[in-house]
This record gives structure tokens, sequence and C-alpha cells, in this order.
């Protein structure tokens, strides 16, 4: 698994994702952009994480960052999960884990939790990757490390 560190050029990349829509690192550039990695739909931490995302959403508004969710399930499994539980941010179908193994987050068949933080040149800022994925990052982490980078 290569590792993406903090100062290397952010792989790009293009997904379907929810609303119909495709999603591209290049889109963003100019903007800063979090990419939060999840292992899957309608599991218990990755649930509890993008429901915490929903219910501060102001606080989510007010990053001065854009925020995706990237898991390996379907699109249609993704406009499940956001309907169900009303989410607010775009999940992406990464079917392939093309992306996850760029950004070095899979492990065997599993896809790790991790956050990468992609400054508005489309460099990485920020990482964080969990060994066991029985935590996430709060709004409050999220806050700090969009913060740290400028």
């Amino acid at each position: 698994m290569a590792k993406l560190d903090v100062g290397d050029p952010a792989p790009d990349f293009n997904l379907p994702g929810t609303g119909g829509k495709s999603y591209g690192l290049s889109d963003y550039r100019g903007r800063k952009l979090v990419l939060a990695f999840y292992p899957g739909d309608f599991t218990a931490v990755c649930t509890k994480q993008f429901c915490s995302y929903r219910d501060q959403s102001e606080k989510l508004d007010g990053l001065g960052a854009e925020v995706l969710g990237i898991s390996p399930q379907s699109v249609d499994s993704h406009e499940r999960f956001t309907e169900e539980k009303r989410l607010n941010v775009p999940l992406l179908a990464d079917e392939d884990k093309a992306v996850a193994r760029a950004y070095g987050v899979l492990a065997g068949p599993l896809v790790r939790r991790a956050i990468f933080v992609v400054d508005e040149e489309g460099v990485v800022g920020y990482r964080k990757v969990t060994l066991t994925g029985l935590s996430y990052e709060s709004v409050g982490d999220l806050e700090r490390a969009v913060s740290s980078i400028g």
C-alpha cells in the first residue's frame, strides 16, 4: 500500500456519487477539500460519523472546505444511506477501490477510515488514517485540520 504523505500531490480521481453527479479532485482546484474515506454505508461507526456531520451542518458549512465521503459501495447504496439518514455530505462510489489504493488507505480488501485535507493547489495538507476504524474525525477535528493548513 503506497503511503501518501503531507506535502504530496493528491491523486486525481473522478467518481460517481450521490445526486446523480460525478466528482473529481480537479473540480475543487482553488478550494480546500476534505476527503473522508470510510469502510461502509449503514455500518455503526460510519453512520455515527456522517450523522454527526449532518447534525453539525452549520459548523461543517463554515469549514471553508468542501467535504466528500468515499467508500467502495455503489451509488445506489450511497443514495439509500443518504436518504434514510438524511445525510448532507456527497458520497462517492469507489467500487474498484482504485482511489482508496491511490491514497494508501486500502488494508487488504477493506478501506480504512481516513481523512485527507487537500489545499487549493491540490496538495495534501493533512492526513489521518486509522488502524481500526473504531473512531472518526468529528466536525471539530475537521475544523482544526482545515485551519492547520492555512
